[in-house]
């Protein structure tokens, strides 16, 4: 009797220690589901603004709506333009207009394909419907330009926290290309949402003319304060281990010391700055486009450009653009020209219109896709704006010392 009792006891046990094994070994197996690494063909893959394009979002015109007309659009916008907010300001823009700009990113869509790309657009979203927070109430804008809101970094993909109230919402309109890219073994970061509250804004930001601005600018005052983070991810330009970046209206010393902390130790973070009355989005005024290769805007000179001559950087100044004055341009310059998507090092793709900057990379022996965007350029983006580069193939290095 003692015998059976004694095997039943180590039968029991052997079976208890048997399933106590199994159901480690199952959250073993569910841990290493969680936390494994990236897979190597993972969809999300980009170190600059250069390589081999293979992958892009790009933009909607769809229910674009002007922004409400505070203070924070007005820091950022042109004095001729702020009657048209005043007036339009969460309504849609011009019926007309934006119907001719969805054709002609649509045609950028097809084009893009014909050259090998593949092309993802967020969801359309009604853009006119009103919201609140416990800190403000606005209505939304667009999301045609995903490169003010995603910043791609190896294989990671950063939501900015935006700096407009306008655009508080605007994530929901990429959130289920990102979530696919999370599945397919993408990491997936949001910045700190900032609350917009009216701390984060100069509301006697003290601006009347083009000479308030350039006053305003020299001395380092800006429409957003240090009240929390706040960043548009356009506001950044990638070069391997080194990614520049300008303190501009819509990006804070905050934001930009996050960015730091949370991409240290593989990449190094460089503020540099330009005289520039408005700066708002790097990408019109400081355009790298190939390893040590990069388009400073003449009309906005970089402060710190002698240290990219130091370390064997060309520097091209771009031509003045050809765009004509009576070309509604509501939230941007005519530097849009240089504004430009580099699909390799020897393919771009640049305005039609603008014939000079086309001679201009043809010198350089880089061939040029032509695409009309005249009227989406309105909306305050060229072809950079208009997409963000989801994989391009090559590999991380380094090309500033």
């Amino acid at each position: 009797k003692l015998g059976r009792l004694f095997t039943g006891w180590v039968q029991r046990s052997f079976q208890s220690t048997q399933a106590a094994t199994a159901s480690q070994n199952t959250c073993a197996a569910d841990d290493n589901k969680a936390t494994s690494p990236v897979h190597k063909d993972c969809p999300v893959c980009s170190y600059n603004e250069w390589d081999p394009l293979e992958e892009v979002i790009v933009g909607r015109a769809e229910n674009a709506c002007v922004p409400p007309f505070s203070v924070e659009v007005k820091a950022n916008t042109y004095e001729k333009y702020w009657v048209f907010y005043q007036k339009f300001g969460g309504q849609s823009f011009p019926k007309d207009h934006l119907k001719k700009a969805i054709a002609e990113i649509e045609e950028m869509c097809n084009i893009l394909k014909q050259e090998g790309v593949i092309v993802k657009r967020p969801d359309p979203i009604d853009w006119s419907m009103k919201y609140k927070t416990p800190d403000f109430e606005s209505t939304g804008m667009y999301a045609a330009m995903p490169r003010d809101i995603l910043l791609v970094v190896g294989n990671e993909i950063i939501e900015a926290p935006m700096a407009w109230r306008a655009r508080f919402f605007e994530y929901r309109a990429y959130r289920r290309i990102i979530k696919d890219y999370f599945n397919g073994g993408a990491k997936w970061t949001t910045a700190p949402k900032p609350t917009m509250a009216d701390e984060l804004y100069d509301q006697d930001y003290p601006i009347r003319s083009v000479e308030d601005r350039h006053k305003l600018a020299a001395q380092g005052k800006f429409v957003t304060t240090e009240f929390e983070p706040c960043f548009d991810a356009a506001d950044f330009i990638r070069a391997g281990r080194d990614i520049f970046v300008q303190r501009s209206q819509v990006t804070n010393y905050m934001g930009i010391e996050w960015m730091r902390r949370h991409l240290a130790p593989d990449y190094r973070v460089h503020i540099i700055s330009f005289k520039d009355p408005n700066p708002m989005h790097i990408d019109a005024t400081f355009n790298i486009i190939g390893p040590g290769l990069v388009l400073s805007n003449p009309d906005r000179p970089c402060h710190q450009i002698e240290l990219f001559k130091k370390a064997g950087w060309t520097v091209i100044r771009p031509p003045v653009p050809l765009i004509p004055d009576d070309h509604p341009l509501w939230m941007s310059s005519k530097w849009l020209s240089m504004n430009v998507l580099m699909l390799d090092e020897k393919r771009v793709m640049v305005d039609a219109n603008e014939t000079s900057i086309q001679k201009m990379f043809e010198n350089l022996g880089i061939s040029t896709i032509k695409v009309n965007i005249r009227h989406a350029n309105s909306l305050g983006g060229g072809f950079h704006c208009w997409t963000c580069d989801i994989r391009r193939r090559g590999t991380l290095q380094s090309y500033f010392d």
